[in-house]
């Protein structure tokens, strides 16, 4: 898939058009061209084909080896909220459907409650966007996800419930790079 700015401002427009999630009114975002992912130096230490996720850069790297990675803006939790650690990507979906955890409706109520059964895959109001890795650890869920937003203008702040959150066009990008198995840090 070839990123381009003018197909991020198309796909955003128009996800922004279906309404937002959970949050502020909508409204058209121009996307800056430094939140479009780039090829960036990175430690040459640094395995290829992992994830590494920078909570106070708020800023996602998947590594291609020789000291180069592609970096995506992200959007991440308040502090206290995020996953910290090393994880795998132990499933992927497309569209996937969502339900908000126990502790988010409990933390919440008048925010997550309308939504505790659930909402469908490709729902206007679902804040897991177009794509989602789903984050194990130890073989166990941890409820932490690196997914798309309809929300772009969230990017670069600490905004979601503590998944990595992506500009939709972005995720499908990286969706398509990362394979189950992939290790995730998280520092």
């Amino acid at each position: 898939m070839k990123l381009t700015r003018r197909g991020v401002l198309a796909a955003m427009a128009a996800s922004v058009a279906t309404g937002p999630v959970l949050a502020a009114p909508p409204h058209v975002v121009k996307i800056p061209r430094d939140w479009l992912p780039s090829v960036v130096p990175v430690n040459p230490e640094l395995a290829a084909g992992e994830i590494h996720v920078r909570i106070a850069q708020n800023r996602l790297y998947w590594t291609l080896g020789d000291g180069k990675a592609i970096r995506y803006v992200v959007a991440l939790g308040a502090a206290g909220r995020n996953f910290s650690g090393t994880a795998r990507v132990a499933r992927k979906a497309e569209w996937p459907s969502w339900t908000p955890t126990a502790n988010m409706i409990k933390a919440e109520p008048a925010v997550y409650g309308p939504y505790a059964r659930g909402l469908p895959g490709g729902h206007a109001r679902n804040p897991l966007g177009a794509r989602a890795l789903y984050l194990y650890r130890d073989g166990r869920d941890t409820y932490y996800r690196i997914h798309g937003t309809p929300q772009p203008w969230t990017m670069g702040r600490q905004f979601s419930s503590g998944c990595v959150r992506l500009i939709n066009e972005h995720v499908e990008d990286l969706y398509e790079r990362v394979p189950v198995g992939t290790t995730v840090v998280v520092a």
